[in-house]
């Protein structure tokens, strides 16, 4: 990526939890636990998507790119965040942060695309069950992927550009645990309304329209379920996007609030702790919620347990 030349910051100092530093072995602990957890739960998902037959299903096509997104992105944030917790602060260059940025940015971005995706799925499976394999077909369900996976790396690029283009010359240090927009803009020595106008700006098409998508569709599927007559079918037809809401309430809930809602209220604490959520919480929510809640997640999962526990035993 390319620096201006008269950009004279070429490091950040991240802070990280600089008030608990008491507790910096239980925090390194706790989040070292979820982040292996996180892992393998979706590193599970993706593993069952791809050998088992029974889950080579559209819903679980998906699923799996949402997985590998939560991986992606756990990885690029978290283990640098346990070194600075271990060492009370770290630096990062500048081409680090840009990219620890970019990834972290991009993956979001794509992210609430997939959601978005899914509910497009469950409302084709729900409202329209007769012409739902002809419609969600493996083309379309490529091309989906594909313009969700492009629509987050290149949004996020154009504000990585502009980003890279301002002038750091005063303090450096980071008072978060990873590179995030709001405190970096605010080391910047240059006029950065531009870039928080179009940062703004596609923050609703990449956040808010999804949301409203997603909502929409969940409508249709409500009003759909309520109309089925018998109470078995209505619970079944509910159980298979269950697991999905969920997901969006928690991630959704907690993006909005940092990102669309106005923080000068917030002290910088309750952001990091927001941040915590979707960054570390939802990754490891996402597996538990689908493991528990999906039926055939959890039968397939058994059977595969218990295929590997005979061979082993062989």
């Amino acid at each position: 990526m390319h620096v201006n030349n008269q950009t004279r910051v070429m490091e950040f100092l991240l802070l990280g939890f600089q008030n608990l530093h008491n507790l910096k072995i239980l925090l390194f602990i706790l989040f070292l636990v979820i982040y292996v957890t996180s892992l393998t739960g979706n590193v599970v998902i993706i593993t069952l998507v791809s050998t088992q037959h029974r889950l080579h299903s559209p819903m679980f096509f998906f699923l799996g790119h949402l997985s590998s997104t939560e991986i992606l992105s756990t990885t690029n944030i978290i283990p640098q965040m346990l070194y600075v917790i271990l060492a009370e602060g770290g630096t990062l260059s500048f081409t680090a942060c840009m990219s620890q940025f970019y990834i972290f940015s991009a993956l979001t971005n794509a992210e609430c695309f997939l959601l978005a995706v899914m509910s497009y799925d469950r409302f084709l499976a729900i409202c329209d069950p007769l012409h739902y394999t002809s419609i969600m077909d493996l083309r379309l369900r490529l091309h989906l992927v594909f313009w969700s996976w492009l629509s987050g790396l290149m949004i996020t690029l154009i504000i990585v550009i502009l980003v890279s283009k301002l002038q750091f010359c005063g303090p450096n240090v980071i008072n978060h645990f990873f590179c995030d927009l709001a405190p970096i803009l605010e080391l910047s020595c240059s006029d950065t309304s531009m870039v928080e106008i179009q940062a703004f700006l596609f923050s609703i098409p990449v956040i808010l329209f999804p949301f409203v998508f997603i909502t929409v569709t969940y409508i249709g599927i409500t009003i759909t379920i309520l109309r089925i007559s018998t109470t078995t079918s209505r619970q079944k037809a509910f159980s298979t996007c269950s697991s999905h809401l969920a997901v969006v309430c928690t991630y959704y809930g907690t993006l909005i609030t940092v990102y669309l809602v106005p923080s000068r209220g917030l002290s910088l604490n309750v952001n990091k702790v927001l941040s915590l959520l979707y960054i570390v919480v939802t990754p490891l929510l996402n597996p538990i919620i689908y493991s528990l809640r999906n039926q055939e997640i959890k039968a397939t999962l058994g059977k595969y347990l218990y295929k590997s526990k005979m061979q082993h035993a062989a």
